[in-house]
C-alpha cells in the first residue's frame, strides 16, 4: 500500500457521521480546497445516534460505490470509529475500499493490541490520536512510539494531538484570548514533537475551536509550524484557507531547502545570512520541499500571521454553517 504524505492532510475537517450532506464534501465539489475529511462516529455522535450514524456511513459509501468511487482530486477520507470493537466491524465492510483509513481515538499502550487486531485491513491507513492522561508522561510516550513502530508504523500517516481532550484531563478549557501554547499544552506539544518526532512520526496540531478570533488562529498556526507539526484539525470551513495558507512555504525557505538538499552542496555554506549545514539541516530541507509540493509558495506580500485580506475573508465566512 502507498501511505499518503502527512503534508497532504492540510486542514483536516471533522464531521459527525449523522450528517446527511457529506457526499458533496467527500467528492470534493462543496469545498474544492479541502484536503482531508474525517467522518466521526466517536465524540461527535451521541450514544443514542450510533446506529443511525453507522447506517448513514454505509449509505454514503454505497453511493460512492455506485459512482465508481471518489474522484481523483477528492480529499483524503478517514473514518473515526467509536472504539476498537466498532473498528473491527467496519474493517470487514467491503465498501471501506472507498476510505483511506481510520482515525484511532484515545490510543494508549494498553489499547494498542485491540486496535492492531481490529484494524487488520492492510489497505487502511491509520492516524492514532494522542488524547489521554498517559500523554503527559514522556516515558509512556516513548513506550507507545516503540510499540507503534513494532506493529503499525508502515500504515501510520501521522499522530494527531487531541488538545481539547488533553486539556479536559486537567479540567481546563482554552482561554478565548490565548493560544494553546499559553496552557499546559506548551509542555505537551514540544514534548510530543521531540519524543514522537525522534521516533519518525509526523504530528498534526490540535483543533482551534474559537471561530471569532481568526488572528489568534494564525498566531497559533505559526507556533504549530515552529514545532514541526504538519497539519491542523479544522471544525469549520472558514478555518481551511487560513490553515492551508500558513502551510505555504516562504521563497527564502524554499531556496535554502533546495540548496541544502542538493547533492553538490558544500559541507557548510552561508545563504540568506544564515549558516547552512546539510548534515544537520537535510531533514528540515526535505520537509520544506514536501510542504511546498503540497501547499505551494507563499506570495511575497502575504504574511499569514498578519493579513488584512485573510481576516476580512474570515469575518465574512464565520456566520456560515457547514
Amino acid at each position: 500500500m502507498t501511505i499518503p504524505s502527512p503534508f497532504a492532510l492540510g486542514a483536516t475537517l471533522y464531521m459527525p457521521a449523522t450528517r446527511k450532506d457529506i457526499l458533496d464534501l467527500v467528492c470534493g465539489s462543496r469545498i474544492p480546497d479541502l484536503r482531508s475529511l474525517v467522518v466521526c462516529l466517536e465524540d461527535a455522535v451521541a450514544a443514542t445516534d450510533v446506529d443511525n450514524a453507522l447506517a448513514n456511513l454505509h449509505g454514503l459509501l454505497a453511493r460512492l460505490d455506485a459512482r465508481g468511487g471518489r474522484p481523483r482530486q477528492a480529499p483524503l477520507l478517514f473514518v473515526r470509529p467509536r472504539d476498537a470493537h466498532m473498528a473491527a466491524v467496519l474493517n470487514d465492510w467491503p465498501l471501506m475500499k472507498h476510505v483511506d483509513g481510520f482515525v484511532v481515538p484515545k490510543l494508549t499502550l494498553g489499547t494498542l493490541p485491540a486496535w492492531v487486531a481490529a484494524a487488520s485491513n492492510p489497505a487502511l491507513c491509520l492516524m492514532p490520536t494522542l488524547e489521554t492522561a498517559e500523554v503527559y508522561d514522556p516515558g509512556a510516550m516513548v513506550e507507545l512510539g516503540q510499540a507503534l513502530n513494532a506493529s503499525l508504523a508502515r500504515r501510520i500517516i501521522a499522530l494527531r494531538i487531541g488538545g481539547n481532550d488533553l486539556m479536559g484531563c486537567l479540567g481546563l478549557r482554552r482561554d478565548p484570548a490565548r493560544t494553546l501554547y499559553s496552557t499546559p499544552m506548551a509542555y505537551v506539544i514540544p514534548m510530543l514533537a521531540g519524543v514522537m518526532g525522534a521516533q519518525g512520526f509526523a504530528l498534526t496540531a490540535p483543533v482551534f475551536e474559537r471561530l471569532a478570533t481568526p488572528c489568534l488562529l494564525r498566531e497559533e498556526l505559526a507556533l504549530d509550524l515552529a514545532h514541526g507539526l504538519v497539519g491542523k484539525t479544522a471544525i469549520h470551513p472558514s478555518q481551511i484557507a487560513p490553515i492551508q495558507a500558513a502551510l505555504r512555504v516562504s521563497r527564502e525557505d524554499l531556496d535554502s531547502a533546495r540548496r541544502i538538499a542538493s547533492d553538490t552542496a558544500p559541507a557548510v555554506f552561508l545563504h540568506n545570512a544564515a549558516m547552512c549545514e546539510p548534515a544537520t539541516h537535510r531533514k528540515w530541507s526535505l520537509n520544506i520541499l514536501e510542504r511546498a509540493r503540497w501547499h505551494g509558495i507563499r506570495p511575497e506580500q502575504e504574511n499569514p500571521a498578519d493579513s488584512t485580506a485573510l481576516e476580512a475573508r474570515d469575518a465574512r465566512l464565520l456566520p456560515a454553517s457547514m
